[in-house]
């Protein structure tokens, strides 16, 4: 009787566990989560996040190149000491991989061999193009054939590529997906940089192409002069209409922006060099760039009654001082405070719905200036090129907001007082590229680099580690994971440190 028992539980037990299986894959499937999304909401989310206004552009690039500087130490340690913060020289690296790479690696993984999402296949390498070009210029050598390979192939520790190789790379991704565009193919109306319009993304490649051209024409002139040659051809952005910019808004806001109208509204302001410069030129982009809170004591003293957009009121704080220091030079200068210093106008161009800008009318025509001055291109003249340039920024400032709007008397003034010489023509074009990359950090430090314009003097801060910053240092977290790939790039390249050149900066 008890074996019959015995069996009997068993058959129970077993019944029981069966039943508890039927089903099981249904019930633990979320039936209401993506399995599959179109690739195009990837490439939105990338160019969303090609904006060039981090927050570490702040601490970094717009310092490196003297326009934007804070005297405050702590997280804002950076270029305004000459010092290395990697919670902030990450900033590129972590927006740049994490968020743009990553989907247009996966975007395209999925529709490369679909032919009717042809457009958004090369609209999807063009972005890519320019994150690692943002990328390789930021750090050097950069995981690039083996990036964003974790989730497709497994690849968790990618190698490292060197700079000459990305950009004979970035050149030929940019030449090949430009020309692949197609009118007759399918229109990707939801692409929030174009709404699809190919003419427009084919500008854009172009200039990227024209970009990449110029950034290696003192490590490869002949390869420089082709791809310049190339893009010209192709036909580049030279009108604001064309611009390629993000469109922030409550949703995705500018980063920098909502940087500079939070926490650190009272913390950043325009250098001495940047303000002078505008002001001895007379140039009226300052009443729309600059504002100052005349005789502010403290940051809730910077409000809209003391505010003036006046230019002959401007006042650039100086380069090398900390927020012990600078309030002697402020007393100097007959200040209230260091808070009297001008500042970048938060409340119209670093809104934080302010549009973000990637590659402009102004930059290419300017590139375009300089291609024809050294014989690169035959077709116009180099005053054509510059003085177009320089109109078309300042024109430019009215995308931003129209309060920034700059009369076009003012505009045809400073033009004719500001002649191009031959023998100062390069000088003078990449013055004026520095001034037409404001804000955009990443390119304004690259073209410095390039081009060693405008001459600045050495950040004189006594507890500086470089005279001039380079490159941005590795994130931490890639040496502690990745190391030994990290260390093979640094044997190639150079110390880890600020001061190491990147390829192309001969």
């Amino acid at each position: 009787m008890k074996k019959i028992i015995k069996y009997l539980w068993i058959v129970l037990f077993l019944g029981y566990s069966t039943s508890c299986d039927q089903n099981f894959d249904e019930l633990n499937t979320n039936t209401v989560a993506a399995t599959n999304i179109d690739a195009m909401f990837q490439i939105n989310q990338a160019i969303i996040s090609s904006s060039p206004s981090s927050f570490g552009i702040l601490v970094y690039e717009v310092g490196a190149v003297q326009q934007v500087i804070s005297p405050n130490s702590g997280v804002l340690t950076g270029a305004n000491f000459n010092q290395d913060n990697r919670s902030s020289t990450q900033s590129n690296w972590q927006q740049y991989y994490r968020n743009v790479i990553k989907n247009t690696k996966d975007a395209l993984n999925r529709i490369q061999d679909n032919p009717l999402r042809n457009n958004l296949v090369q609209m999807a390498r063009i972005l890519q193009a320019n994150a690692f070009m943002v990328l390789t210029d930021s750090y050097g050598s950069i995981p690039y054939r083996q990036a964003g390979a974790g989730f497709s192939d497994q690849i968790f520790f990618p190698e490292y590529d060197s700079q000459e190789f990305i950009y004979t790379e970035i050149i030929k991704e940019l030449e090949e997906a430009t020309a692949a565009l197609s009118t007759t193919g399918r229109v990707e109306t939801a692409d929030v940089l174009y709404g699809g319009d190919v003419e427009k993304w084919r500008k854009f490649g172009y200039s990227l192409l024209l970009r990449a051209g110029m950034r290696i024409s003192k490590a490869n002139p002949t390869l420089a002069q082709q791809t310049v040659a190339k893009a010209f051809t192709g036909g580049v952005i030279t009108s604001n209409l064309d611009n390629a910019f993000v469109r922030h808004d409550a949703n995705y806001l500018n980063p920098a922006g909502n940087t500079l109208n939070a926490t650190e509204a009272s913390n950043f302001y325009l250098t001495e060099p940047f303000v002078n410069f505008l002001k001895n030129s007379n140039d009226p982009r300052l009443r729309s760039i600059a504002v100052r809170y005349v005789g502010a004591t403290s940051g809730p003293e910077q409000t809209v009654a003391r505010e003036s957009y006046d230019p002959a009121l401007q006042i650039g704080m100086p380069m090398g001082n900390d927020n012990s220091t600078v309030v002697q030079v402020a007393a100097d200068l007959g200040l209230a405070s260091f808070y009297d210093f001008s500042q970048v106008d938060r409340r119209r161009m670093m809104k934080q719905t302010s549009p973000s800008f990637m590659v402009t009318a102004s930059q290419s025509l300017l590139l375009l200036a300089e291609a024809r001055q050294v014989g690169w291109i035959s077709t116009g003249t180099v005053q054509e090129y510059f003085q177009q340039g320089i109109r078309a920024h300042m024109l430019q400032m009215a995308q931003i907001d129209s309060k920034m709007e700059i009369p076009i008397a003012e505009i045809d003034a400073y033009i004719a007082a500001n002649q191009i010489s031959d023998a100062t023509a390069i000088r003078q074009i990449n013055e004026q590229y520095w001034i037409s990359s404001f804000m955009n950090g990443p390119e304004a430090f690259a073209n410095f680099r390039r081009s060693g314009f405008p001459v600045l003097a050495p950040n004189p801060f006594p507890g500086r580690e470089v005279l001039f910053i380079n490159r941005l240092t590795y994130p931490n977290s890639e040496i502690s994971v990745n190391s030994e790939n990290v260390q093979a790039a640094i044997q190639a390249q150079g110390p880890d440190d600020l001061e190491t050149k990147v390829w192309w900066n001969k």
